[in-house]
C-alpha cells in the first residue's frame, strides 16, 4: 500500500490478524518504547508531544507543531530524525523565501560535446524528514509549494514529476505569540497535516534536569534505533492492524457531529463556520491505530480517539463569528462532542 493512500481502512476482525502480524507487532513495540525512551533522554518534560509525533510518523503523516520559542520544537524533530533513522532537512521560512529554495529548480548546463541542457537541481525537499521551521513567515506562495509533496510525495518541476524519497514527512512548527510579519496558513494547507501539537512549558522537575544536562561540558545524544525501512514496515503494520466496529462508528459520530450540516447538537451547529471532513477521519483512524500500537496494543479504543480527537480535529475547524465574539473555544466543541461518546 502506498504512503499517500489515505483512501483505505479496512475494519478488520481480530480474527484476521495473521502470525506473522502479531509477531511483528510485538517486536515494533518494543523497538517504539526504546525510542520513545531514547527522544525523551534529550527532550526533557515533553512526553506527550513526544508520543504524538511518533503517532504522526507512525501514521506516515505529517505535523504542525506550536510553541513559544524555547520549548524544543527543532531539537524534538532532529533528535526523532536522528533516532528513526532518517535523513532530514531544515529550512528557515523567512518572507523572501522562494518556492524553488525549497523544491530546487532547473539550470542550465552543458555537456562535454558543448551541448546545453537543463538539469534539474532537487531543492531541500527531497529528504525523508523535512523541518519547515517558522513555516508561516512564509508567503502564501512559498507555503503552497509544500502542498503537492504532502499530499501527493511528489514535485512537479517543467512537466516532469520528481518522486520524494520515502518515508516522506513535513514537521512544521510555528510560534503563536508573534504575529507580526507572518502568514497565516490557509485551510487546504492545515488539512494536510495529521496532527497539531502544542508544546506547553515542562515541569519543574523537568527544567531542572533540563538546566543541567543542557549546560555542562556534555550534552546528552540518542542512538539510531531504527531505520527508514523498519519505520516503512511499521506503517503498514499500522495500516493492517484491526478496527471495531465501535471505534469505527465513534469516529464517524464525532466526525459528523462537529459538522454544521450534520452537527446532532443544535448549540454546536450554530457555534462552527466550518467541520472537520473526510481528512480529518482518515487521519483519526490511522493515529488511533498508531497510538495502539505505540502502547504495545492490536486495536484501538475509545481512550485512543478521545487522547486524539483535539490534535486531529482542531486545526480542521473553526468558529463563527458570534461563537468567537461570545469566547468559546474549537477545544471546547471537540472536548463537549468526545463526552458524549465515552
Amino acid at each position: 500500500m502506498s504512503q499517500n493512500d489515505l483512501s483505505s481502512f479496512p475494519a478488520r476482525p481480530f480474527s484476521d490478524t495473521t502470525q506473522a502480524e502479531l509477531a511483528m507487532a510485538e517486536r515494533l513495540t518494543a523497538q517504539l518504547g526504546a525510542v520513545r525512551s531514547a527522544i525523551g533522554q534529550v527532550v526533557l518534560g515533553q512526553r506527550d508531544v513526544i508520543d504524538r509525533l511518533l503517532v504522526t510518523i507512525l501514521s506516515g503523516g505529517h505535523a504542525l507543531l506550536i510553541g513559544a520559542p524555547g520549548l524544543g520544537k527543532t531539537l524534538l524533530v532532529s533528535t526523532a530524525a536522528h533516532v528513526l533513522g532518517l535523513d532530514t532537512r531544515r529550512v528557515q521560512f523567512t518572507p523572501d523565501l522562494m518556492p524553488s529554495d525549497i523544491t530546487g529548480s532547473d539550470i542550465l548546463d552543458e555537456d562535454e560535446n558543448g551541448r546545453r541542457f537543463f538539469r534539474f537541481v532537487k531543492g531541500p525537499i527531497f529528504t525523508q524528514l523535512l523541518l519547515a521551521d517558522e513555516i508561516n513567515r512564509a508567503s502564501p506562495r512559498t507555503q503552497s509549494a509544500l502542498l503537492q509533496a504532502m499530499q501527493e510525495y511528489e514535485v512537479a518541476q517543467a512537466g516532469t514529476n520528481h518522486k520524494l524519497p520515502r518515508p516522506f514527512h513535513v514537521l512544521a512548527t510555528q510560534n503563536p505569540i508573534e504575529q507580526e510579519g507572518t502568514y497565516p496558513l490557509p485551510e487546504a494547507q492545515l488539512d494536510r497535516f495529521m496532527l497539531r501539537i502544542a508544546l506547553s512549558f515542562p515541569e519543574r522537575d523537568a527544567e531542572r534536569e533540563m538546566l543541567l544536562q543542557t549546560t555542562g561540558a556534555e550534552t546528552a545524544t540518542a542512538p539510531v534505533l531504527l531505520s527508514a525501512r523498519d519505520l516503512i514496515d511499521a506503517q503498514a503494520l499500522v495500516r493492517s492492524l484491526p478496527v471495531g466496529e465501535k471505534i469505527l462508528e465513534a469516529i464517524l459520530t464525532l466526525v459528523r457531529g462537529l459538522r454544521p450540516e450534520t452537527a446532532y447538537k443544535p448549540d454546536i451547529a450554530s457555534s462552527l463556520l466550518y467541520g472537520p471532513g473526510p481528512r480529518a477521519a482518515q487521519a483519526l483512524m490511522l493515529s488511533c491505530r498508531a497510538q495502539a500500537l505505540l502502547d504495545g496494543r492490536l486495536s484501538p479504543s475509545l481512550d485512543d480517539l478521545a487522547e486524539l480527537a483535539e490534535p486531529v480535529l482542531a486545526h480542521r475547524m473553526a468558529l463563527s463569528f458570534s461563537a468567537r465574539a461570545s469566547g468559546q473555544k474549537v477545544e471546547a466543541l471537540i472536548a463537549s462532542a468526545v463526552e458524549t461518546l465515552l
